[in-house]
């Protein structure tokens, strides 16, 4: 039986997936693709994470697909609106057609001769391996790991006799009306739990080892939705996009070259609402400066809602150890709770956690050079991506899968079926720098030593900045001397 074969396999039915769906169509008609999805139903992380309150932590003007607008009234959107909002956009542009559900792909081999991945996944309904090949693997698989996520060690958990969630795995029945919780973390999922189980719990206690710097926003955009009054709702929507980008990055360049004036800033904000009695040092004041790690963004003030209603309260203090009824600090204190929520982080991983075979020899991407944050040196016809870590995700991955397409058109064009980045000769030697430079928020700092270093100059980054992608991604030459286009060795 002749195996099956498509120019394009993408891998992953998220935010990402979708958005290369979109873009292999429109703007490289003449590719086939599909999409394969290791889950039963598309979304990614919209539909993996169930947990209360769940919402994005960036707006929906940036977050949302440029090609589709958001036309809610609230741009901080809850999971299920953004859920549906992605089932939207694969039926409206009929990009469902193309998506194979309980497809885990598990291993890519690429060889040269053929100039050819062979994609092999596994069927989660029936357990049957297949296999099937294509000219370009795309990676729209996401940052981290579908197993579980992470929890440190913590001292004596096992002698808890309440129940201990993750997350990233929360039981639909859980009942937590009228019990004492602890939410263990300082990131978005924490902010985003304590006001949404503090409206029905007994009393929620936030407990971090350090602070986080945190911003009210509201929830809607008024501009956005006055601009819809009277202009098309794709014109309305480009207007907000481009403001709220345009704010980001000003923001943004403002805590490199004025960190300590917006950290006043931001710190001003909390006391104005918890109060000039409120220890906003102690649990509201970082140690390092605004950006360093994400912000964490509370819609129209719901956590300090919860703190002033005595609902909720934080705790700064690090864990001594577990107690059959709670959890015992270093300060001496011990918090009680029915449930404990371990709100600590992901498992990043690498491309999907498959395994990677160039020509008969596995991949290890940390000894690989990351071009442009989406290739990797001496891999071909290969693309990922990875969002931002300081503006919304999207945003990125609508200029990579741009470029993508670029690269699909320009090999059918030129008549080349192989694009591999490989250093230049001026390129040896150049100092080399993390993937994700500047940024200390324990989920990467624990992932670092996985992924592909960046060097110093272009197109060996991974810049982070929006303004400096749009013109790499959209504008920069292909031909760069260091994309290696050729033919198969079948054709040479």
């Amino acid at each position: 039986m002749q195996m099956e074969h498509v120019d394009v396999v993408v891998v992953g039915a998220g935010l990402t997936g979708v958005s290369a769906g979109y873009h292999l169509q429109t703007m490289s008609p003449d590719r086939s693709y599909v999409i394969l999805e290791g889950r039963e139903s598309l979304g990614g992380t919209w539909d993996l994470f169930r947990y209360p309150g769940i919402r994005s932590d960036s707006d929906m003007h940036t977050l949302g697909y440029s090609f589709k607008p958001w036309t809610a009234a609230k741009s901080i959107a809850d999971g299920p609106s953004i859920l549906q909002y992605v089932h939207e956009t694969t039926t409206e542009y009929g990009i469902d057609k193309h998506i194979r559900f309980k497809h885990l792909v598990t291993k890519a081999e690429w060889s040269t001769d053929a100039a050819r991945w062979t994609v092999t996944s596994t069927r989660k309904d029936t357990n049957e391996t297949v296999q099937m090949t294509c000219n370009f693997l795309f990676m729209c698989s996401g940052y981290y790991s579908y197993k579980g996520g992470y929890t440190p060690e913590f001292a004596g958990i096992d002698r808890f006799k309440g129940q201990i969630i993750h997350p990233q795995e929360w039981p639909e029945d859980l009942d937590y009306v009228g019990k004492r919780v602890i939410v263990i973390g300082s990131g978005a999922t924490a902010m985003t739990l304590v006001p949404a189980m503090a409206q029905t719990a007994s009393h929620i206690t936030l407990l971090q080892r350090s602070p986080t710097y945190v911003v009210s926003r509201p929830d809607s955009d008024p501009l956005a939705n006055r601009l819809r009054k009277f202009l098309p709702a794709k014109m309305a929507y480009r207007v907000t996009r481009l403001k709220n980008t345009t704010m980001q990055q000003i923001v943004y360049k403002r805590t490199r070259t004025k960190p300590e004036e917006v950290k006043q800033l931001l710190l001003s904000g909390v006391r104005a609402e918890l109060g000039p009695d409120y220890d906003v040092d102690k649990h509201f004041t970082p140690k390092y400066n605004p950006w360093d790690q994400r912000l964490c963004l509370v819609p129209n003030g719901d956590l300090f809602a919860s703190i002033r209603s005595g609902k909720a309260s934080v705790v700064t203090d690090t864990i001594s150890g577990f107690t059959e009824t709670g959890i015992t600090l270093a300060s001496g204190e011990t918090l009680e709770a029915d449930i404990i929520v371990t709100a600590t982080g992901l498992n990043l991983v690498t491309l999907g956690e498959m395994d990677f075979i160039v020509d008969g020899k596995p991949v290890d991407f940390a000894k690989t050079w990351s071009y442009k944050g989406f290739g990797y040196s001496g891999v071909p016809n290969l693309g990922s991506v990875f969002g931002y870590i300081n503006a919304s995700w999207t945003l990125r991955a609508d200029l990579i899968c741009t470029y993508v397409c670029r690269l699909l058109n320009h090999m059918n064009k030129t008549g080349n079926e192989i694009c591999t980045p490989e250093l230049r000769e001026s390129d040896e030697g150049m100092p080399e720098r993390p993937w994700i430079d500047s940024f200390t928020s324990g989920y990467m700092e624990r992932s670092m030593h996985k992924f592909p270093r960046q060097g110093d100059r272009e197109p060996w980054i991974n810049p982070q900045n929006f303004k400096r992608d749009k013109k790499m991604f959209r504008k920069s030459p292909l031909e760069d001397g260091a994309m290696r286009f050729t033919k198969s060795r079948a054709r040479v």
